[in-house]
Formats: C-alpha cells, structure tokens, sequence
C-alpha cells in the first residue's frame, strides 16, 4: 500500500512541475527510473510488487508507446521518461490502465478546455498548444490503484 502512495507522491511532484513549467526535470524521471531499477535487481520485483520481468516487459511497452509519439512531436521527452520510469516501477496493467486514464483525462480536458477558452483577439497564435500530461498520468494512476486496492 506505501508503495502505490510513494507512486503517488512522485507524480504528483511531476505533474506540478509539468504544470508550471511544461517539462519535468530528469531528477523527477531518470532518478525513479534509477531507483526503480535497482529495487528490481536488488528485490526481484518491481516496487509494486510485481515480478521482475513484468516490469521489464512494462518498460518496453512504455518505450514503444511512447517514441512514435515522441518523434512525431505528440510527447515531451519528459514523459516519455516518466512513463518508462513509471513502467520500471509497476508492471504492464498499471502502465496501461494508468494510460488509458491518462488518455480519457488528455481528452476530457482539451473539451472542456476549448469550450472555455477565452482568447483575447489576436493572442490565438502567442498561447502554448502543448498541455501538460503528467497531471494525466497521475489522475490515471489514482484511478487503477483505487480500483486494484
């Protein structure tokens, strides 16, 4: 149970940092996924408590999910390390599950977002497009780790 609360913690100390400042520093990301991967080693499992290789085989699908978007401009280097880190760290249905939230969430906000938007004239080109993940990603986690728990 402390361990899902650590998960927790951190992305939420990602998502106020994506929030703020649209990236997420590589001490939040690679620290975690450093952490995380000698946790694996040490323990045989992932900080969840998964098996090892469930963590490895999350870490791949991370990766492969993530890099096409990555390379086409649809995610910030910065989440693409959160969700690897997060992948190391969990196992393969919370790295999903937790996506998948994440998705509806991306979603939902840009609707609301574009319905409540009032763009002063000629500012439309000035505002960032990019919206921050991170927040989504922790709104996903919560929601599997609630419904797992």
């Amino acid at each position: 149970m402390i361990h899902g609360v650590v998960i927790l913690v951190w992305l939420g100390l990602c998502a106020v940092q994506d929030v703020r400042q649209r990236q997420i520093a590589n001490p939040l990301t690679l620290g975690v996924a450093l952490v995380a991967l000698v946790y694996l080693i040490a323990s045989g499992t992932t900080w969840l408590g998964a098996p090892a290789a469930d963590g490895g085989w999350a870490l791949a699908l991370a990766l492969l999910l993530t890099l096409p978007g990555y390379a086409l401009g649809r995610f910030g280097a910065g989440d693409v390390k959160l969700l690897a880190a997060l992948g190391l760290a969990s196992e393969v249905d919370c790295l999903l599950w937790s996506l998948i939230g994440a998705a509806f969430v991306q979603g939902g906000w840009v609707l609301v977002h574009q319905r409540l938007a009032v763009r002063p004239p000629g500012t439309a080109a000035s505002l960032s497009t990019k919206q921050p993940f991170a927040p989504c990603v922790l709104v996903g986690f919560a929601l599997y780790w609630l419904w797992a728990h």
